[in-house]
């Protein structure tokens, strides 16, 4: 499926979803669209984590900078998602050490942690008024998760020196969350949550300040490197040095060497009225953020005017449910029963893109074109550090650049024809596992 069909399929052109995150965003005025032929050093096409990311770390080194985005910057995933700054890839270390071997395994960790510690300073650094927040739990859903758990914090604890994760058995957890469906877990007090939105508009603004050249409005059309790169638009070129492809699950179209190998998916968030102090704090009691041990994973958290913001479910078709806080509603009272009588005034879909594996793929198409996409869920964190991986390559430093594009990322069977029926039968039978 072509990623056009992603792209346009849901919102208004040139459009912020009618979300939580849209109506309390800071102030953004609205960039120029691309007209008439400008040079650059490297264009960066995508104005989400990656390309904004790469944009001004590149711009930081000195590079002229041209960022393209098809409709607003922040619009896609970046300005949509649950908000959770998580440790680690979407593979845990476990998995990642038998699938990589320790010394890979190892070099991942870093990485992840490095990413993480990135977000923290560029929003300290930019001051970017995000709504940051310390703490993330992960919940077992079934009593047969527990002690995978603990043997998963003791491993963290122990192989990698993590002492930021503590384990919660079932009374613990039960203090700290008014939910009475899960059965333990842990919690990582290294990890955070944010306004994803405000955090993708903050680099924005660290972007500009650097230099670089913001169009919004402005979808590239094609791309081709005779030599140097020619990006074309509607009513735009730009003609570059370096291209970087920072697309996501939009990317489809532009690169499909990239779309054989991941599939984008699109999941969905409410937003409750907002809670007296109290009401949120019977709910989260410590206001961290919490995901669970679903296959198709229930998240949520509370805003900073206490609304519950809560996320579920996942299509995998490019239109919407037409009623979205009615598709994600009995996701919520499934976890938390006690909301059966709230008002839902926020609900909003987005698209992400999930590999094979789960893990990033990151890779050069052709000489002086670079792309990045795939980041199954774990984009706040490791869609940021990609970007910087990016510029460090472009610049002629590609150490961590190769240890990311070496990682294992195969082709969906069929290619991108094949994969949807294919992937959907895989979706579904791992949805229902969870409903077992």
């Amino acid at each position: 499926m072509p990623a056009g069909g992603f792209l346009h399929a849901n919102d208004a052109p040139g459009a912020y979803p009618p979300s939580y995150y849209a109506a309390t965003a800071t102030p953004h005025a609205p960039c120029p669209s691309l007209a008439g032929s400008v040079q650059a050093d490297v264009c960066v096409v995508g104005g989400g984590y990656t390309g904004l990311s790469a944009a001004l770390h590149l711009a930081e080194r000195g590079f002229d900078v041209v960022l393209l985005e098809a409709h607003r910057l922040g619009w896609g995933a970046s300005g949509r998602n649950g908000g959770q700054l998580n440790t680690g890839f979407r593979r845990d270390q476990p998995a990642l050490e038998a699938l990589l071997g320790q010394a890979t395994a190892q070099q991942l960790w870093q990485l992840a942690e490095a990413a993480k510690a990135l977000v923290k300073q560029l929003i300290g650094r930019h001051q970017i008024a995000c709504d940051l927040k310390p703490g993330i739990i992960d919940a077992a859903h079934r009593p047969r998760h527990v002690e995978g758990y603990r043997r998963y914090v003791e491993h963290l604890q122990q192989a990698y020196g993590y002492e930021q994760i503590r384990f919660l058995d079932r009374p613990a957890l039960q203090a700290q969350l008014g939910s009475p469906t899960y059965h333990g877990g842990c919690r990582d007090d290294g990890a955070v949550h944010l306004h994803p939105l405000n955090y993708a508009l903050g680099l924005a603004r660290a972007a500009a300040a650097a230099g670089v050249r913001l169009f919004e409005q402005s979808e590239v059309r094609r791309w081709q490197v005779p030599r140097a790169c020619r990006i074309e638009t509607a009513a735009g070129v730009v003609e570059a040095r370096y291209l970087v492809l920072a697309g996501n699950g939009y990317l489809d179209g532009l690169a499909p060497s990239v779309a054989r190998r991941i599939m984008p998916i699109n999941n969905f968030i409410i937003a409750t009225e907002p809670f007296d102090q109290a009401t949120a704090r019977q709910l989260i009691r410590d206001d961290v953020a919490v995901t669970d041990s679903r296959f198709v994973v229930n998240y949520f958290r509370l805003s900073a005017d206490r609304r519950l913001l809560f996320g579920g479910g996942e299509t995998y078709r490019s239109r919407f449910p037409a009623d979205i806080a009615s598709f994600v509603r009995p996701r919520m009272l499934q976890v938390l029963p006690q909301l059966a009588g709230c008002r839902i005034d926020y609900g909003w879909g987005g698209t992400l893109a999930i590999t094979m594996s789960r893990l990033p793929y990151l890779a050069r198409l052709a000489g002086p074109v670079f792309a990045a996409a795939g980041y199954s869920g774990q984009g706040v964190a490791i869609a940021t550090l990609a970007g910087q991986v990016i510029a460090e390559a472009v610049a002629g430093t590609a150490e961590r650049f190769d240890v990311m594009a070496g990682l294992p990322v195969p082709e969906f069977p069929g290619g991108t024809r094949l994969r949807w029926p294919l992937q959907v039968l895989a979706m579904t039978y791992y949805a229902l596992r969870d409903r077992l």
